[in-house]
Order: C-alpha cells, then sequence, then structure tokens
C-alpha cells in the first residue's frame, strides 16, 4: 500500500465490522488513507489488529448520533491525515420489530443512529469536502424504497433516501457527490440482534463495498446518485 500525503481519505461510520470494514480494506487496498468509527474501542482494535495496524489506518471510538463525537472524529481525521475526501455513514441497526408489536424502547436509539447520525456526518465534513470537491454516501436500504408492514428501520431508512437527495441538491453546488448505496439482503452482523440469517441468497459485505468503490472510482463531474443493490432471487 502507497501511503502518500497526496493520497485520498475517507471518513467510515460504523467501520469495525460488516459493510463499512470492507469498504476499508477495499479503499486501504487502493491506496488510500481510512478513518473508521465505531462504539467498541475493542472491536476497532481487533479489526485494526486484523490488517496488521496499517499506518494509513486510524480508528476514533465514539457515538454516531452525537455530533461532539462526530465533529471530534473529523477534526481528527483531519489532523492525521491533513485533507478529507470521502464520509460513509454506514453506522446503523435495525431493531427487528414493527410499529403494532414491537418495543419502543429500542427505537429512540435506532432513529437517531439512522437518521440523526448520517445527518450530523454531513454537517460536521460537508467544509472538508468542499475543498477537496469530494463525496457523501449513505448506506441506505432496499428497505428505504420498498414497503413491508410496520416496518420501522424501513421507515428510518426512506428517511435517508430523502436526505441522500435532498443533500444533493443542496451540495452540489459546491462540487460535492452524493451517492445512495441501497442494499438488499446482505449477510453481515446486522442480522445478529433478529436471531438467524434471512432465506435465500445473501450478499456479502465486499460485494456492497465493491458497489461503493464503484461510484467513488467514477471520472470526476460524474455524480452516481442511487445504486441498489439485491441479490438474485430477492423479490421485494
Amino acid at each position: 500500500m502507497t501511503d502518500s500525503h497526496d493520497s485520498p481519505v475517507a471518513l467510515i461510520t460504523g467501520g469495525g465490522s460488516g459493510i463499512g470494514a470492507a469498504v476499508a480494506r477495499r479503499l486501504l487496498d487502493a491506496g488510500q488513507r481510512v478513518a473508521v468509527t465505531g462504539r467498541s474501542e475493542a472491536r476497532l482494535r481487533g479489526f485494526a489488529e486484523e490488517l496488521g495496524d496499517p499506518d494509513g489506518l486510524v480508528t476514533f471510538a465514539g457515538n454516531t448520533a452525537d455530533y461532539a463525537d462526530v465533529r471530534s472524529a473529523v477534526d481528527r481525521t483531519l489532523k492525521e491525515f491533513g485533507r478529507l475526501d470521502t464520509v460513509v455513514a454506514n453506522a446503523g441497526f435495525a431493531t427487528h420489530d414493527s410499529v403494532a408489536t414491537g418495543d419502543p424502547s429500542g427505537w429512540t436509539e435506532m432513529v437517531l443512529t439512522n437518521v440523526l447520525g448520517p445527518a450530523l456526518l454531513i454537517r460536521a465534513s460537508i467544509d472538508a469536502l468542499k475543498e477537496t470537491r469530494g463525496r457523501i454516501v449513505l448506506v441506505g436500504s432496499v428497505a428505504g424504497f420498498v414497503p413491508t408492514p410496520g416496518n420501522i428501520y424501513g421507515a428510518t431508512k426512506y428517511a435517508v433516501t430523502g436526505l441522500a437527495e435532498n443533500t444533493r441538491r443542496e451540495v452540489t453546488e459546491f462540487g460535492v457527490g452524493v451517492t445512495l448505496i441501497a442494499p438488499g439482503r446482505v449477510e453481515t452482523p446486522f442480522w445478529d440482534s433478529y436471531g438467524s440469517l434471512p432465506p435465500g441468497h445473501l450478499l456479502t459485505a465486499g460485494q456492497i463495498a465493491d458497489s461503493i468503490v464503484w461510484a467513488l472510482g467514477q471520472p470526476a463531474g460524474v455524480d452516481v446518485n442511487t445504486v441498489v443493490v439485491r441479490p438474485i432471487g430477492q423479490p421485494n
């Protein structure tokens, strides 16, 4: 890996596992420098050790729904690497219950993480992204396009779908791109709290990471806005 002071820099939230970790690996392999945030210091440390503690990787523990933590992650990334070209709002989770029968105790954290978190990351990073004419990547979901009965998680992802386009309409004049990646079923720790993987073929985190890296690799002036990626066999 080439760790040049001129190489692009990405900040990924929720990057210690799943899709975020896969994106970090792809970008590091491509010679970029990467900052990864997550709530678990131990998970972040394990991820860095798994990769051999590369020079181009830094990790920061923090809460993506807390603006002070998000602002600190952006500032520390800029201090460490001197620039910021991409932010990937990946942190999110589901309570896997419904509005009619679910447990409301988990909804507040889910809404704050899934909806407020990406908005805070955009707000904290936009000045730096203007300087590099960089890109905002929001990890949404097919659930943000296809209604399912009582799905509150899906409602949060509908909000992310709207946030992506609303943000694009504001920041495109600054030369900043916005890409919404909306995966279908992916085999990641997302399903741990569900208790089992859903039936049928699942995508891998690496396949979604490939889609993100593809969007980032488009020529200057090309703004890939929405990418919906389902596994073959997923009807909805």
